[in-house]
């Protein structure tokens, strides 16, 4: 079993997903840390490092690779863009990301999320996502999704995910933090 005070959790503090694996971190007493930006709004806001104009434009990349690497087009502009600059801190700085979201037929996973997830094979950074259509959980092998049950690390961690969590999505977040601490008492 994974020892709580060594582990530390880095999210965005968004609606959904990184919300809840704040309020899991905090009943099981482990490190938070929610990366921000000027304009971001945050539905939890425990230890927050906000990165100026300087560290977001180390994740810059053109808005072209990331339509071309997904398969798709995002509408909002500017927004996008700073959500697209900050996960790159947020995926470069934990060992291994959790995702919840759903997993599309070409590996790829829907919305923005996606972009932390394409991060996370391009930096070879140990990769699990709970798909809310399947509920179940998948780890990334190199090559394709293949079903697991992941536990949190003994180090820094990732998390993102969809705003839309289903209540499945919010159970497999809970368990998954039961399966690595046990209770959080």
């Amino acid at each position: 079993m994974t020892e709580r005070f060594k582990a530390k959790l880095i999210s965005g503090g968004h609606k959904g997903t990184e919300a809840e694996f704040g309020r899991n971190a905090e009943r099981w007493g482990l490190h938070e840390l929610t990366l921000s930006y000027e304009g971001h709004r945050m539905e939890r806001s425990k230890n927050v490092e906000v990165l100026d104009d300087a560290a977001l434009a180390q994740g810059d990349v053109s808005m072209e690779i990331v339509f071309a690497k997904l398969g798709r087009r995002f509408a909002r502009g500017k927004g996008i863009r700073r959500v697209i600059q900050s996960m790159f801190h947020l995926v470069k700085r934990g060992d291994h990301l959790f995702a919840v979201g759903w997993i599309q037929p070409d590996d790829t996973v829907k919305g923005g999320t996606g972009w932390g997830v394409e991060l996370a094979k391009f930096f070879n950074r140990h990769l699990s996502v709970f798909d809310q259509e399947k509920e179940a959980w998948f780890d990334w092998n190199g090559q394709s999704w293949e079903p697991s049950e992941p536990v949190i690390p003994e180090r820094t961690f990732s998390a993102t995910g969809t705003r839309t969590l289903t209540a499945a999505g919010a159970a497999a977040i809970e368990a998954l933090f039961q399966r690595s601490f046990g209770s959080p008492d």
